[in-house]
């Protein structure tokens, strides 16, 4: 399997997007986690279609004229982790989830350490929007792209839950804006 790519700018810092064929397989973070998403080969893209729309709808979301992406996605991983990425895709533009609420979702109850590693592996990023799943009480938990990152996409969808702490490291408002 070949996997093309391309380095796009956000307000989240650089972003990798991975096409394969005609869909879209991953969206990894500028300072990601080695093997967090495992890939094939990659060459640098020239063109791909994909890619290109996906470059285009994270554009539109940044600068908050889009709630919603249209695009084909490609997902690798278990049958669990699949079953937690498509419950990411049900949760609506500017609301949040517990991690609880998706293992019922998924008819698992007891499952939410394992719907948390599910979520921690979510290999396209923001656009299956597992930033918008929080603790039971309202905190930020973990996130591949850093509690910052998290904080700001909350924020630009207007469902930072009040009672979450504010990130460490500064104000996620101050972070760069290229859109």
């Amino acid at each position: 399997m070949t996997f093309t790519y391309r380095f796009i700018d956000s307000p989240v810092g650089q972003l990798k997007l991975v096409a394969q064929d005609s869909c879209l397989a991953a969206i990894l973070w500028e300072n990601d986690r080695p093997n967090r998403v495992p890939l094939g080969v990659m060459s640098e893209d020239e063109g791909s279609d994909i890619l290109n729309r996906a470059e285009e709808q994270l554009h539109e979301y940044f600068a908050g004229r889009r709630s919603r992406f249209d695009l084909e996605l490609n997902f690798r991983g278990t049958e669990f982790q699949k079953k937690v990425w498509h419950a990411l895709l049900t949760i609506p533009f500017g609301e949040t989830r517990s991690y609880l609420d998706i293992a019922v979702q998924i008819g698992n109850p007891a499952a939410v350490r394992a719907v948390g590693a599910a979520n921690g592996r979510n290999p396209i990023s923001i656009i299956t929007p597992c930033h918008r799943v929080i603790g039971s009480s309202g905190a930020l938990t973990g996130f591949a792209g850093g509690l910052m990152a998290k904080e700001l996409l909350l924020t630009l969808e207007g469902c930072l839950p009040q009672k979450a702490p504010k990130a460490r490291g500064g104000d996620a408002s101050k972070q760069r804006s290229l859109f």
